[in-house]
């Protein structure tokens, strides 16, 4: 697991403690977590022993870099909430939320973490980012990310007030700023402190 900071900027107001658990450079690449696209299951074609295997990927991960987590923040208990997917929640099948499924898994096994999954929830649709080129029978509606848009477009618990929260996402792209944006929205919402860990952080060469 590696360490970086996520800096201040429109869409941060403030610099941001962050981690994550290997470069994402391409699908395909030696190395890379080419499970997280298959959990995203997009458009819902994956079969079912793909899934349960990506879904096992994950939680090995998770549940190696969780119990780092747990131990260097050294306050509890942290609250885990989800960067949710670019569309609304009812756009989406069971088997397109197993990403947020397994987090919920695997919290369960950490000491010291507490189940905030639900405290972020999409209710108007957002462009999905990771889809560079228009696909064909798929609609990538709604905007572009622009500061506020968590706020905007997303039902935040006032159970976050107060709390030290461990903000997760499957990858972070530097230069997108949803995951700013979430965090930002985090802050407003009264999170004592927040924490954001990525499984796979794009590399920029």
């Amino acid at each position: 697991m590696y360490r970086f900071q996520i800096n201040a900027n429109n869409y941060l107001s403030k610099q941001t403690t962050a981690f994550f658990h290997v470069p994402y450079t391409r699908m395909g690449n030696p190395g890379n977590p080419d499970y997280l696209n298959n959990l995203k299951n997009t458009f819902n074609n994956f079969s079912e022993d793909k899934l349960l295997a990506a879904v096992q990927d994950l939680h090995n991960t998770l549940l190696e870099d969780l119990s780092q987590i747990s131990k260097l923040q050294r306050i509890n208990p942290i609250v885990v909430c989800v960067v949710p997917r670019a569309k609304a929640e009812n756009a989406y099948h069971r088997n397109q939320q197993l990403f947020r499924a397994t987090v919920q898994d695997v919290i369960r096994l950490v000491h010291g973490f507490v189940d905030g999954t639900s405290y972020l929830r999409r209710h108007t649709n957002t462009k999905t980012t990771h889809l560079r080129n228009p696909v064909s029978n798929y609609i990538n509606d709604g905007p572009e990310p622009y500061p506020g848009i968590t706020e905007q477009t997303c039902d935040i618990s006032t159970d976050v007030a107060g709390k030290n929260i461990l903000l997760i996402d499957d990858i972070y792209t530097p230069g997108v700023n949803i995951d700013e944006d979430a965090i930002n929205a985090l802050y407003n919402a009264g999170s004592k402190t927040v924490t954001f860990y990525a499984v796979g952080k794009v590399q920029r060469y």
